[in-house]
């Protein structure tokens, strides 16, 4: 039954409790086959299972849920994607957040439909090839969609093996000590079972803060719980303070009220995303911002709009003006009506705050 000949004889039966928990418990979620069609004989579609994975870094599954039907029904096949040109892929990614991932994906998309037949790879190693795909993320499509004994390493699971070995050493540093205890209780089949299983355990009862343990089907071999000691697990290391970045941005409004727009370069942070125009983001705020402004205008300071980033705080002062007579974009800028724009967060903050402002309309 067991992946690993490595195995803890008493945790093991978590293993089964999980399952059978699982199967009266699995969330209904669009992308998922849940474990009764699982049992009738129905299989996951892989392209379904990497959509869903790529769109969950980073990402609940509440902000996921809409946008993965959305994109199923723009591109129903792996295929269809990998036809559509990057910057659809991009605009209809607007508001996820971490970019790269669409980038990424569409790129996998074009490897799986010109190079594997639009077929996926069902194993760890050929999975870890394809673009955007990292160690997690194989385990999980190789996993759910082709059961096979992949552990799947994701922050609800890190968490439950933490509390369920009462693991001491310090994250991230513990993260091969909970791989290796992963595997001891991980099953040889139904590993896509077990993987969502404990998916869905860490979310709606192992919780980081509050933990239902009356209600934890595996509570009863669990080292933290008998301890009285579960919120202490995982632990973590402290917290470095997130630089703070400022920068610039410009609303530049035309007769039509449409917006003056362009795309951010490929590389870097939102990457070939849509936005203002504006300044470099600098650690220190710089009077050479104001350089950046498009065109000579009556600009107007109409307020600051704020992001966090994974690893940065940002502040972007936002300036508007209206079109002087005369005024020709470059080819690289598009006039696009604001509630057209397909943006990410904080340019979507940014023109908001733009919009909301009296002197910029017409």
């Amino acid at each position: 039954m067991f992946a690993q000949a490595d195995i803890d004889p008493l945790k093991t039966s978590a293993a089964m409790a999980l399952l059978d928990w699982y199967g009266q418990n699995a969330r209904i979620l669009p992308w998922r086959i849940g474990p009764e069609e699982i049992s009738a004989g129905e299989k996951p579609d892989p392209y379904h299972v990497w959509l869903s994975e790529i769109m969950l870094q980073q990402t609940t599954v509440a902000a996921v849920a809409s946008r993965y039907v959305e994109f199923l029904e723009r591109w129903p096949t792996v295929e269809a994607m990998a036809g559509a040109p990057v910057e659809d892929v991009l605009g209809q990614w607007a508001g996820l957040g971490y970019y790269a991932r669409a980038r990424n994906l569409h790129k996998c998309a074009v490897v799986i439909a010109s190079e594997q037949g639009g077929n996926f790879p069902d194993t760890e190693e050929k999975l870890l090839e394809l673009p955007g795909i990292g160690e997690y993320t194989a385990a999980a499509i190789a996993a759910i969609a082709f059961d096979k004994p992949a552990v799947v390493i994701d922050g609800n699971i890190a968490r439950i093996v933490s509390r369920l070995f009462a693991i001491e050493t310090q994250l991230p540093a513990a993260k091969p000590e909970i791989k290796r205890r992963t595997a001891q209780i991980w099953p040889a089949k139904r590993s896509g079972d077990f993987a969502q299983g404990l998916m869905d355990l860490g979310a709606g009862i192992c919780k980081p803060k509050s933990p239902l343990c009356h209600e934890c089907p595996i509570s009863s071999v669990c080292d933290a719980y008998s301890l009285g000691l579960v919120e202490r697990f995982p632990i973590k290391a402290l917290r470095k303070v997130k630089p703070q970045r400022k920068g610039v941005v410009f609303a530049l409004q035309n007769a039509k009220g449409e917006v003056l727009f362009e795309r951010r370069p490929e590389n870097g942070l939102l990457g070939a995303m849509l936005g203002l125009p504006g300044s470099p983001w600098a650690e220190e705020a710089s009077d050479d911002a104001l350089v950046h402004k498009p065109v000579r205008a009556d600009w107007a300071l109409v307020g600051e709009v704020t992001h966090t980033f994974t690893h940065f705080h940002l502040a972007l002062d936002v300036f508007i003006a209206n079109a002087p007579q005369g005024f020709r974009r470059s080819v690289k800028q598009q006039w696009i009506a604001p509630n057209q724009a397909r943006l990410p967060t904080v340019m979507k903050k940014a023109v908001e705050l733009a919009k909301n402002n009296l002197t910029l309309k017409t």
